[in-house]
């Protein structure tokens, strides 16, 4: 298998391997007769190359958290490409199935703390030196990938929210979509990239609120 033929992922994930672990393969598999995704799946699980048993903060190991469900062994194609228009449909299906909606309805919680969390890249990493979560909520990291307000910087990997609620309003409509996409973003978006905040646990239903706040409420620095 030539350098050209082998994608750029799986170039970068041989980078990260030493050389004996390179050996290894070689002694033991044909890798140019596996697929892309065998391969990925060789090297992430079968080659000792990555520390899988650590302990991962929301519980279980780093193997665990590795272990694609079926969203997401659907949506990761190597190459770049996109399922087909049936598959994103069903993929936008099962994403909106997994949503549970608070007993009391949607409501905006407090934007200030919505802001605080908008831009905390605190989480669930893996590794010795973790975050501390009695002192720091859990973020949503959002400002890595969204411009969010005026007053700073964010990301361009997804689309500016700047003005979000200003120029969408409150209708319920309008917060049972927000919270749809935080929650599940797949379910408006199929095999997007933005996490799954809410199925997954990552954020429980205040930060959600909170959130949401942030976005909508028209005294936010979003909407000025």
């Amino acid at each position: 298998m030539s350098k050209q033929s082998i994608p750029a992922t799986l170039l970068v994930g041989l980078a990260a391997l030493s050389l004996v672990a390179v050996s290894a393969i070689a002694d033991e598999v044909d890798y140019t007769k596996m697929t892309p995704e065998e391969l990925a799946e060789y090297l992430i699980f079968e080659t000792d190359s990555f520390r899988l048993d650590q302990e991962v903060q929301e519980g279980g190991t780093a193997r665990q958290r590795m272990v694609q469900d079926d969203l997401q062994k659907t949506c990761s194609i190597v190459g770049g490409g996109r399922p087909d228009m049936e598959t994103l449909l069903e993929v936008s299906k099962q994403a909106r199935e997994t949503i549970v909606y608070p007993e009391d309805g949607i409501q905006l919680g407090d934007w200030e703390r919505g802001r605080d969390l908008a831009w905390s890249g605190y989480g669930y990493r893996v590794g010795h030196n973790v975050d501390d979560h009695e002192n720091n909520d859990i973020g949503g990291n959002c400002y890595n990938c969204h411009q969010i307000a005026t007053d700073r910087t964010g990301g361009t990997l997804g689309p500016s929210l700047v003005g979000f609620g200003k120029i969408r309003g409150t209708s319920d409509a309008i917060k049972k979509y927000t919270y749809d996409v935080i929650y599940n973003s797949h379910a408006a978006f199929p095999c997007t990239n933005m996490p799954r905040f809410g199925s997954t646990g990552y954020l429980d239903e205040q930060s959600i609120a909170d959130i949401m706040a942030y976005l909508l409420d028209p005294e936010s620095p979003v909407n000025q």
